[in-house]
């Protein structure tokens, strides 16, 4: 059981405002982008571990040492568009749209969801990928601070994740680079070809 001296780890970026959130909340949150051990973990006196925006894969020794306290944040509605774009490939393959908090395992966002929130975009005529991923941050943010006392007080639902859905890596962006007119300012009219 986890001590009152024991550290929130916070990966991703320190200027997130889920980072700044977090040591508001918290009695000590510790920040970095840089991919941990265990030794990191044993270091801190890590109890609890928040992944979001985290660029690298943490290894099953690291997972381990944090059963049920090591989540990460995700912009896509999983089991749809694991991995990289999540945002981009739900337009592209028309998946459902949405964020996930899950419970971190050894895969890429595999674990166990513990919530979920549907987002639907109404004005692709007007909307970017840009837009949309903000979107899908300020929503994921929210439901991560309504979450997350359930979440560190272990009194939060989980349930797998269904079969099938999507992953995609960085490289198979390459494969529609050309619908990228103007970078993530790409309209989604454009990126759909619905342009005229």
């Amino acid at each position: 059981m986890p001590s009152p001296a024991d550290a929130t780890l916070f990966l991703g970026p320190e200027d997130s405002p889920l980072c700044d959130w977090l040591r508001d909340s918290e009695a000590r949150v510790l920040q970095t982008d840089e991919l941990i051990d265990r030794d990191f973990i044993i270091a801190n006196e890590i109890a609890f571990l928040v992944s979001y925006g985290y660029r690298h894969v943490l290894q099953r020794p690291v997972l381990e040492m944090l059963p049920d306290r090591a989540v990460n944040l995700h912009v896509s509605l999983l089991p749809w568009n694991r991995g990289a774009d999540p945002n981009l490939w739900s337009f592209i393959e028309d998946t459902p749209k949405g964020v996930s908090i899950h419970y971190l395992d050894s895969g890429i966002d595999t674990g166990d969801i513990i919530v979920q929130k549907e987002i639907v975009f109404r004005d692709i005529d007007n909307d970017t990928l840009a837009t949309t991923y903000e979107r899908l941050n300020t929503e994921i943010q929210e439901l991560f601070r309504a979450s997350w006392p359930a979440i560190k007080s272990a009194s939060c639902g989980r349930r797998p994740q269904p079969r099938g859905g999507s992953r995609h890596s960085s490289a198979d962006r390459n494969r529609v680079a050309d619908r990228l007119t103007d970078g993530w300012d790409t309209p989604i009219r454009v990126l759909l070809g619905s342009e005229g």
